[in-house]
């Protein structure tokens, strides 16, 4: 579904990717991950057209959307998430959700004007829709609160719960799990299972959490100083010895030498 071909990005003298090849198969749930300061969020910006690589190409179902920034690329179906979740603090849960369907007629003021009725008639449907998602996700409880008041993990429901909202292909979850409490981040990967298996979705996802990774993602690919280093299930990541160095140092790598 995505092919990275050959993307580098400099800034300044900074190589932040440096020569990235890789592919993201329709249909899988694949995990990035790699030490910080490796590359895998300028990637992924990159990617959702944040901004544009120095050199190299991105294909999304075969076609060259190199050049096409966030809005466009939203459009065709690619979405990404954020490490700190992005909601409308002031508006409710659902309202953040029903603000996402872009063409609404009710964000024209001559529909507002003079087809009040039509207006009406989506706005309805939008809300059912947002509703629908919220009992997917299991924060109906949650529609009239706040967004500013949620806690950590239920901005991360959200923030997935919009993905939801248009007909996504792809989804780029930028460390979903981050900072949420284990009941939460149960659910959360739960629904992103159920979005996988029930809905076709396909996730990338930049994680920190090896237990998270190990029960959704294969592939796992691992970034370093700005390059691929390899890709693998989680069992060859994990016993992989330049992964181990790259994460952990050299000693840890002589550390299991000398007691094999």
């Amino acid at each position: 579904m995505i092919t990275v071909r050959n993307v580098t990005k400099h800034f300044g003298g900074i190589h932040a990717v440096d020569g990235v090849t890789l592919d993201i198969a329709r249909g899988s749930i694949t995990g990035l991950i790699g030490p910080n300061g490796a590359g895998k969020t300028t990637l992924f910006n990159i990617i959702a057209g944040v901004f544009p690589p120095s050199s190299g190409q991105i294909l999304l179902d075969g076609e060259d959307v190199t050049e096409l920034q966030s809005h466009e690329l939203f459009h065709k179906g690619l979405l990404r998430t954020f490490q700190i979740a992005h909601e409308f603090a002031t508006l409710t849960v659902l309202e953040n959700l029903m603000v996402v369907p872009d063409q609404q007629p009710g964000e024209q003021l001559r529909h507002a004007w003079f087809d009040y009725r039509r207006v009406r008639e989506v706005e309805a449907r939008v809300a059912e829709r947002a509703r629908e998602v919220l009992d997917f996700l299991q924060i109906s409880h949650l529609e009239n609160e706040l967004a500013g008041n949620l806690s950590g993990g239920q901005k991360k429901l959200l923030e997935l719960g919009r993905t939801m909202m248009v007909d996504a292909k792809i989804v780029l979850l930028d460390e979903v799990g981050a900072g949420v409490n284990r009941t939460l981040l149960n659910t959360i990967a739960t629904s992103i299972q159920r979005l996988n298996e029930e809905r076709g979705y396909t996730f990338c996802m930049i994680e920190h959490d090896m237990d998270f990774i190990a029960r959704l993602c294969d592939p796992v690919i691992v970034m370093a100083e700005g390059r691929l280093l390899m890709q693998g299930t989680i069992d060859e990541v994990k016993n992989d010895e330049e992964v181990i160095e790259a994460y952990l140092g050299t000693g840890r790598k002589h550390e299991r030498q000398a007691t094999s």
